[in-house]
């Protein structure tokens, strides 16, 4: 039986996961919400039970291969490639572009699933689907754990995240935080080397 929305946001914030302050998201955007999926995917499980809800949307989707941006969407990767018994793999940003690396290949026509943690503008997930297609991969679907947008980011395949909410963010020149007085903190992974 698939968790609720509410029993997921319940999960996320006991495991002080959902973070609320003032925040630069990985799209450069600012919010006063943020999630924090590496604190929820701490608790194996926690991220089984979040990951196996992804891996049901996908299970009759014939995936055979996992992809993932590094760092926030490996451990969800991982896990839903477990449950659906496909190896899962993850690219790397070099030089700001998103590749594969340590050896990881994706032989033409493998059909794919992208896997994040949580998705604003769909920045990282597209640049995934474009490596996957540079190599010959088919994407087959997306799924998050959490959809920021409310469901108005598209990828052109099927989407599935675990939680749909429409959480406001702000440029840097607009942000009403900024104004305040407030610094933001940059909790993601962006820009790692």
């Amino acid at each position: 039986m698939r968790l609720k929305q509410d029993e997921i946001l319940n999960i996320f914030t006991k495991t002080e996961a959902l973070l609320k302050g003032h925040f630069i998201l990985t799209s450069g955007l600012h919010s006063d919400t943020y999630f924090q999926c590496a604190k929820v995917l701490q608790y194996p499980w926690y991220g089984e039970k979040l990951c196996r809800d992804i891996a049901d949307n996908f299970k009759n989707y014939k995936i055979e291969m996992v992809v993932s941006p590094a760092v926030g969407g490996i451990i969800a990767g991982y896990e839903v490639a477990r449950i659906l018994n496909v190896p899962s793999i993850f690219t790397e940003r070099v030089e700001g572009k998103m590749r594969l690396r340590r050896g990881f290949s994706i032989k033409g026509g493998t059909k794919i699933l992208v896997i994040e943690d949580v998705t604003t503008t769909g920045g990282s997930v597209k640049e995934v689907i474009e490596c996957v297609a540079s190599h010959g991969g088919e994407v087959s679907g997306v799924g998050a754990l959490v959809d920021r947008s409310g469901g108005s980011v598209k990828f052109g395949v099927p989407y599935f995240s675990l939680i749909k909410l429409r959480v406001e963010n702000f440029s840097p020149e607009d942000c009403p935080m900024c104004r305040a007085g407030s610094t933001p903190v940059k909790p993601g992974s962006k820009g790692l080397s």
